[in-house]
């Protein structure tokens, strides 16, 4: 069954009386919040954990933003110039950025910053591969000479899915791309606490007083004026689902990102609570497989693993059975985008005994699948025992494999086999925004150990990539993400599993809350 309304969707006396006052004025001040893991990673460049994402987007600014439409902004940037057909960019920054260690901000930083992102992020590359020169003539521009047009410029210096490219200090930015940085100085509209930062406990953040909004326009996604309401943001670890809506529901915490499924009658019921849909293309989850060892490695194997698992199974684990909050029979691209299309939709047959013998017919031999399931990451979680069970039903030897997130995410950079620390699988959900288009999908990829963890190697799906990046309209765009899909089911650089609504629950008396990503400003009380 498949769901497509989801989109729609003095004296000691004296003293004693004054501090409850003083305490409701310090609360709200402070805008007090659970995010959905720890923040293990700090460098929004090495990571693409959605945590340090939304950790980056509270300390640095970037050159363009992206409205509620996904569409470019300027947001550092005071102006563009495009001359010689396309291939020389100018950008000119505004005046008055500073950084948090109230230095200026200048062009030199932003093409440091620039070329470090380009390092690792998809479209960063694609980006510098037709950069003849990136530089900063003066103190206020940035220059870009390209070999060719390259249209999504702006695009990509401004784009929320995968690798955001934050602005941050030349002497931090030159540090190699493959070595995460540990001091944190951005321009954004919050300072890190470093001093107060406790792993596995909590992030505080402070208002930049330094920090000067863009003028104009409105405030939606990571774009237009980034106007604080809070002089403080502190950020609480809670794995526990029951500990979290009670810190929730007895004022302890203003704002649960992601509630587990289990506590959203608790919290929908309660007065003062709003319980909706924070980024309306929802999450899309997949299960992440590894390309280089084990039976994952096998093509063949990986179309009999897919063989036995049931999408509606894992997004009703892990949304509900509320049918408004799920879809399945689901593909490669977000459903409700310009690429999502039907092609190989009707391969989704979960059949567990077809699938054990296909697995045979493959010559698979009882060889461990190492699953990888984050333990505090409740969505995670529920869905990776879905998984687990499924590929047992069907004969496999499965290893689940429980951790907290942050060992997780150090674990999958691991490219050795399961028996040095490596690993087969793992359940991974990213917005429906980041596998919208070819562009920034970072899941659907073929460039071998260059590639995001699984490390798929396919010519055909990188040729495809080129293809539709070059297309010449949407319907261009769209017959190559039509053939996309199918190749994707033929190689399964990854297995898609369904797609679910993405709620928060934040208390009522907050105001002004964005869609999209989570973000610290526009936000007020009452």
């Amino acid at each position: 069954m498949q769901r497509r309304h989801l989109l729609a969707l003095g004296a000691a006396s004296a003293t004693s009386l004054a501090m409850p006052s003083v305490a409701r004025a310090q609360g709200s001040r402070t805008l007090r919040f659970i995010p959905h893991a720890d923040l293990a990673v700090l460098d929004p460049v090495v990571s693409t954990a959605y945590v340090t994402r939304n950790h980056a987007y509270l300390v640095y600014d970037t050159l363009f933003g992206q409205d509620g439409a996904m569409n470019p902004q300027p947001q550092m940037v005071e102006g563009v110039q495009v001359e010689d057909d396309g291939k020389r960019w100018t950008l000119t920054l505004r005046e008055g950025l500073s950084f948090h260690d109230d230095t200026p901000v200048l062009a030199r930083d932003c093409v440091a910053s620039i070329r470090r992102w380009g390092q690792k992020d998809d479209l960063g590359k694609a980006l510098l591969a037709v950069t003849n020169e990136l530089s900063a003539p003066d103190d206020q521009r940035i220059v870009f000479r390209l070999r060719q047009p390259y249209p999504l410029l702006p695009f990509a210096l401004g784009k929320t899915p995968g690798t955001i490219c934050a602005m941050m200090p030349a002497r931090i930015a030159e540090t190699p791309a493959d070595r995460a940085f540990t001091e944190v100085v951005g321009s954004g509209p919050f300072r890190f606490m470093a001093s107060e930062h406790v792993s596995g406990d909590r992030a505080v953040y402070e208002r930049f007083a330094g920090y000067r909004p863009r003028q104009g326009g409105v405030s939606e996604g990571t774009a237009g004026p980034k106007i604080t309401h809070f002089n403080r943001i502190e950020w609480k670890v809670i794995a526990d689902a029951a500990t979290a809506a009670a810190a929730l529901r007895t004022g302890e915490v203003d704002w649960w990102e992601l509630p587990s499924n289990d506590m959203l009658p608790l919290l929908r019921r309660g007065n003062g609570f709003k319980v909706e849909p924070l980024d309306p293309t929802g999450y899309m989850v997949s299960l992440r497989v590894n390309h280089l060892h084990g039976p994952t490695a096998d093509p063949a194997i990986r179309r009999a693993m897919m063989m036995a698992l049931n999408q509606q199974d894992v997004v009703m684990a892990i949304a509900g059975t509320d049918p408004h909050l799920w879809n399945d029979k689901v593909g490669f691209f977000c459903p409700g985008t310009a690429m999502a299309n039907d092609e190989g939709l009707g391969t989704l047959r979960a059949d567990p005994a077809a699938a054990k013998k296909a697995l045979e017919a493959a010559g698979y031999k009882g060889e461990p699948v190492l699953l990888m399931t984050p333990g505090d990451v409740q969505l995670n979680a529920a869905g990776s025992a879905v998984v687990a069970d499924a590929f047992r039903r069907a004969g496999m030897n499965v290893d689940e494999v429980t951790m907290d997130w942050g060992t997780m995410l150090q674990r999958r950079n691991k490219k050795e086999p399961v028996n040095q620390g490596g690993w087969s699988a793992y359940v991974v959900l990213n917005t429906g925004a980041d596998l919208g288009s070819p562009a920034v999908h970072p899941n659907l990829r073929g460039d071998g150990k260059s590639a995001l963890y699984g490390w798929c190697q396919s010519p055909a799906l990188e040729e495809l990539r080129s293809e539709w990046l070059a297309a010449p309209d949407l319907a261009a765009q769209q017959a190559v993400a039509r053939r996309m899909q199918s190749q994707a089911f033929a190689d399964l650089p990854y297995m898609p599993l369904g797609q679910i609504s993405q709620l928060t629950a934040y208390k009522a008396e907050l105001t002004g809350m964005l869609k999209g990503v989570p973000v610290f400003w526009n936000v007020r009380r009452g």
